[in-house]
């Protein structure tokens, strides 16, 4: 198919020419090695065996290429990342090095962090408007600035969403037939479990017993559901249950292959706001492999099979967008949650100047004032600091409400 533009390419173009190294991550399959070859005037592609023993008898790079390097699936030998850490030190140019990776190393623990010197841009799987299905009219950096005009109406309803969903933002999987995609995301999931957790170190004993823990964390999606109760439905049929050890190796490793890509909860400096949550809400990084780990299709989400996850992998969907944008306008995405549950504000979006952005998220087009409360709450605690508020909703007409909500059909919104 041919590349489609990626909100993360207009952040290459603008650190490139500034920044010596960049590495991109991001889980496999979301087109990291696409976009940077784009920019890349030779390339080291690590998974090639012949071309990992080449690199490895020159660690100091002495034989490298000239012109931008791009140096693909570094982890699969990680002494290259201090090889660019010191190139950097030595007064690499700017635009040297690109490194692109879908797992942190297990033995990569001694390993220089780079901080300073390799610059970490992640890359997620597409978002709407990167599929080029949508064309958006408001953009999620105005809104951080208190300065979006809100207008604009989209033909995407309540199916095009569900088929969005599992459809995948995966660029190799999104544009196949239905059949060929399921096969697909299947396999993708059997590859986690047969070869990256063990290349990264993980023995999986019981394979089905990680698919039941996945299956478990889908159901969970957009929720904070306790790691003890995903511990306590993956009980298999015969009544055996893993230890709370290999599950937690499960979570950890799995964050690390980029599978897993929870929002954490929000705690502000110098907060005002008490007992909030620190509780992560559960994503995976693309809402179709948890559709895909529930058996659930587009048209099971519209119906009664599977409308109990239409609210929380549209929100999935939701969060992908915003997380792109967010990360595009150097801003951070969390959620917010009292201990309580008195108030809970899906997405909680943080600009580099501390302006604050409060997101609801919405399956219904219709949007009441019970919808927004939670939203004028937290302008109430921290007044000067919320610059805006919204509902992403899967409605088709973007408007201000009275008291000043913004009302987004998820469509409409870009970078």
């Amino acid at each position: 198919m041919p590349y489609l533009s990626r909100t993360v390419d207009a952040e290459l173009d603008e650190l490139l020419p500034g920044v010596a190294a960049i590495a991109l991550d991001g889980p496999k399959g979301v087109g990291k090695t696409g976009t940077a070859l784009r920019r890349a005037d030779a390339s080291w592609l690590l998974d090639d065996p012949a071309q990992r023993e080449v690199v490895a008898a020159d660690f100091s790079m002495s034989a490298a290429p000239r012109g931008t390097l791009l140096i693909d699936e570094w982890q699969q030998l990680p002494q290259v990342w201090d090889s660019v850490r010191r190139q950097v030190d030595a007064g690499a140019p700017p635009g040297r090095f690109l490194l692109t990776g879908s797992a942190t190393p297990v033995d990569a623990a001694g390993a220089h962090s780079g901080a300073g010197r390799i610059v970490s841009l992640r890359m997620r799987p597409m978002t709407l408007h990167e599929r080029a299905q949508t064309q958006p009219t408001i953009f999620l950096a105005a809104l951080l600035r208190g300065e979006a005009e809100i207008g604009g109406t989209s033909t995407l309803g309540l199916t095009d969403y569900a088929d969005a969903i599992t459809r995948s933002g995966l660029p190799g999987i999104m544009g196949t037939p239905p059949r060929v995609r399921r096969t697909l995301l299947d396999s993708y999931l059997r590859r986690i479990v047969d070869r990256d957790l063990p290349d990264a170190g993980v023995e999986v004993r019981r394979p089905q017993t990680l698919r039941r823990w996945l299956t478990a964390y889908a159901a969970a999606s957009s929720t904070t559901t306790a790691y003890s109760r995903l511990l306590d439905a993956t009980t298999g049929g015969d009544g055996s249950q893993p230890a709370k050890t290999t599950t937690i190796a499960y979570r950890d490793h799995l964050t690390r292959l980029w599978l897993l890509d929870p929002v954490p909860g929000w705690i502000p400096a110098n907060n005002p706001i008490r007992r909030l949550q620190q509780a992560p809400k559960h994503q995976l990084a693309d809402p179709a492999l948890a559709a895909r780990l529930l058996g659930l299709s587009a048209s099971d989400l519209t119906s009664t099979t599977g409308v109990h996850m239409a609210g929380p992998l549209f929100e999935s969907l939701v969060t992908l967008d915003v997380r792109v944008a967010a990360q595009a306008a150097e801003a951070q995405v969390h959620h917010l949650r009292t201990n309580g549950g008195e108030h809970e504000i899906d997405l909680i979006v943080e600009g580099p100047a501390g302006t604050i952005l409060g997101i609801e998220v919405k399956l219904s087009p219709t949007i009441t004032d019970s919808d927004v409360r939670h939203l004028h709450w937290l302008r109430g605690q921290l007044p000067d600091r919320v610059v805006d508020l919204a509902v992403i909703t899967t409605g088709a007409t973007a408007y201000r409400r009275r008291d000043g909500v913004a009302v987004i059909p998820l469509a409409l919104l870009g970078p």
